[in-house]
Parts: structure tokens; C-alpha cells; sequence
């Protein structure tokens, strides 16, 4: 919880400076100073007037949260912009006629927030090839985590990603946690539960929990419990694995991990990688889904072959992608790293939990073919 904080207070922090300083750099345009007619008084009533209450409308449209988002990307553009309009007329000894570089910043931030929020709303499919000297059968593993079902798309938009998901035609569907949200309906829950339900795979539809799932704020806030969602995933022939495993075929099993805020943030605790593979042999291929990236250690010191995660969304937001892994509360922010024997997969996820932007990734679902690497015949 105290990285919250820390991250709640910076983003307040910023947003602050942020906003006072748009509402100094938006008194630079002509037509501004001519209204004003260059008072200081004037200029920063309406400076600030035309930003905070930009600020206020997206607030409302929206949320704060991603009106924060917003005046931090102005913000950045309009230093970027200053900045290498400063250094070009020091090199030059020229000076702009116009406040070009204002102009130039509105364009760069509106087109990073443009793409950001194609890139949240829109969902791609990532692959990665994978083999193993196990003796296993060839495996399709399709993956997604971070769903948030209701933040930029309820079960309706649900169900066209998991007709997109289906036709990978996956040997097995591994959920990473976040499925839902707080702000989750219960009927969009329901929905989604059934659409689960229905996809064809070869050994099924496995779940584990994320941070999200339980809720934050007690299941009089959105409808349900964390029982609930369970209840309704299980009556639809979704595995659900807490601290528990499965065998999917012959020599390969899943362990579905407790989520690490059952230690983090209530003071509970999970059963340790340590524990888990004692009950298996080295010839069994072992993929863990853990939600949280922050148990690299102790899981490739157990040797375990594949661990799947999200949580991060992928760093969300340039240029603030690697904080997670900076502050310690992450191993790996995206994407693939193997570590020993041990693979790891992060995935971006399929939305966000409150932000509408993704700046420094794209929403996905992850696809992974795993084959036996091919023995030499003895000469």
C-alpha cells in the first residue's frame, strides 16, 4: 500500500506543476498577450482559467484520473518543445517571430493522447515460440490478464475478443488475474463468466486471482464478492486455482499462485514455489500463472519452466514505463526474459484498471507455442 501512496502523491505532485506550468506557457500565444494586453494579472486569470477548466471538463467527461494523465502530457510536450526550440535559437542565434513551439507542443500532446488511446482501446495478439527438453506434447497457450471488465469495455466488447482469442484455436486459456473490477457490473460479470464458458480448447479454461478481482471497496460497492465471481466461473466450467494445480496432459501441469497482495497488502500468505514443486518430478513441464511479476527469484530458483503474468499493463504510460521495476515492486514490466530454465512472460493486458491511455504499450492477449525441441537421432 505505501507504494500507492507514494505513486498518489507524485502523480499529485505533478499534475500540481503540471498545471500551473501549461497556464504560464498558454500566456506565450499572440492571440493571448493581445487579449490581455500583456497583464500579467489578466494573462494568468485566463491561462489559467482555459487549463484548469479544460482540466475540470475532462475530469467530468472521464475521470481525474485520466484528466491528470492528460496535463502531465502537456506538460512533458510543452518541455520537449522549449527546449529544443531554446537550443535551436542558441545554435542558430535566430529568434522565432511566433511562439512555434507552443503550437508544436499542443500537436505532439494531442497526438501521444490520440495514439494512447487507440492503443488502450484496441487489442492485438502477441506470439511467442517457446521449446523445451521435456518430454511433452506440442501446446497452445493462449493468455490474457487485466481484462477489467467495464473500464473500456463491458461483456459485449468482452465477447468479440474472445472470439479472437478462440479462433487461435488454443490447446488451453490461462486468465492471470484482474478478470474484474470494481467497477465491474454484476451482470456484466455474469455475462462474461458465461462467455468464458464457451470457448472450445483442448484442456480447458484455468483462473487465477489478481489484486482487482476480490474488490477494494466490499461487494456491497459493485454487487458481488470474490466468491461470487468464483461461483459464477465454476458453474461455467472455468478451473479455478488458488494455490492449487493441474494436470493438463501427460507431463504437463499448471500452478495457479494466491496473488501477492494476500502478503502485500493483508498481511496473509501463500504457499511458497518451494512448496509447490516438491510435489513434482523433474520430467513435468511446470507453468506457473502468478499475477504479479514480483516472485522471479524464488521461481526460477525452483526451476519451474513457464510463469505468466500481468498487473503492469505493460509500464502504460511513456515515459514512465519502468517505475514499477525502478521502485522494486516488479521484476519485469513486459514481455519475455528467461532467467535459468525458467521462462517468463508479462503481458500488457487486455485493458487498464482506470487509466483510458496506453502511451508506452498496446492492449493484447498472448499466444505461446510450445514444442519439444527436436531429439538428434543417435548416428
Amino acid at each position: 500500500m505505501s507504494i500507492w501512496i507514494f505513486i498518489m502523491w507524485t502523480a499529485l505532485s505533478l499534475t500540481g506543476a503540471a498545471l500551473v506550468y501549461v497556464s504560464n506557457r498558454i500566456c506565450k500565444f499572440e492571440c493571448i498577450r493581445r487579449l490581455t494586453k500583456d497583464s500579467e494579472k489578466r494573462k494568468a486569470a485566463i491561462g489559467g482559467g482555459i487549463v484548469f477548466g479544460g482540466f475540470v471538463i475532462i475530469g467530468l467527461l472521464i475521470n481525474f484520473m485520466n484528466a491528470i494523465v492528460c496535463i502531465i502530457y502537456f506538460a512533458l510536450s510543452w518541455i520537449i518543445c522549449d527546449s529544443i526550440a531554446y537550443v535551436w535559437q542558441k545554435i542558430s542565434g535566430h529568434k522565432f517571430k511566433h511562439y512555434y513551439a507552443g503550437g508544436a507542443a499542443l500537436l505532439l500532446a494531442l497526438s501521444a493522447l490520440t495514439v494512447g488511446w487507440y492503443c488502450n482501446h484496441h487489442v492485438w495478439s502477441t506470439e511467442y515460440n517457446l521449446s523445451t527438453d521435456k518430454d511433452i506434447n506440442d501446446l497452445k497457450i493462449v493468455m490474457f490478464a487485466d481484462s477489467h471488465i467495464g473500464t473500456t469495455f463491458n461483456a459485449d466488447g468482452f465477447a468479440e475478443h474472445i472470439a479472437a482469442m478462440q479462433s487461435e484455436n488454443p490447446d488451453i486459456v490461462v486468465i492471470a488475474g484482474d478478470f474484474v473490477d470494481d467497477g465491474t457490473t454484476r451482470q456484466d460479470m455474469i455475462e462474461a463468466c458465461r462467455i468464458l464458458g464457451k470457448m472450445q480448447t483442448t484442456y480447458g479454461v484455468y483462473f487465477v486471482f489478481g489484486n482487482h478481482d476480490s474488490g477494494y471497496y466490499g461487494p456491497q460497492y459493485r454487487g458481488f464478492s470474490g466468491a461470487d465471481l468464483v461461483a459464477e466461473l465454476k458453474k461455467n466450467g472455468i478451473k479455478v486455482l488458488h494455490d492449487t494445480s493441474a494436470n493438463i496432459a501427460n507431463n504437463i501441469y499448471i500452478i495457479g499462485r494466491r496473488d501477492f497482495s494476500v502478503e502485500k497488502e493483508q498481511g496473509g500468505r501463500r504457499k511458497s514455489m518451494a512448496d509447490f514443486v516438491k510435489d513434482f518430478d523433474e520430467k513435468h513441464y511446470l507453468i506457473v500463472a502468478d499475477h504479479q511479476p514480483a516472485d522471479f527469484k524464488n521461481q526460477a530458483s525452483a526451476k519451474v519452466d513457464l510463469v505468466l503474468s500481468g498487473h503492469t499493463h505493460g509500464g502504460q504510460l511513456w515515459p514512465f514505463n519502468q517505475v514499477g521495476k525502478w521502485i522494486g515492486a516488479n521484476d519485469r514490466v513486459y514481455g519475455h526474459e528467461k532467467r535459468n530454465v525458467t521462462d517468463f512472460i508479462v503481458t500488457s493486458g487486455l485493458s487498464d484498471w482506470s487509466i483510458k491511455f496506453k502511451t508506452g504499450t498496446k492492449s493484447e492477449y498472448v499466444v505461446v507455442n510450445l514444442n519439444p525441441k527436436t531429439k538428434k537421432l543417435p548416428d
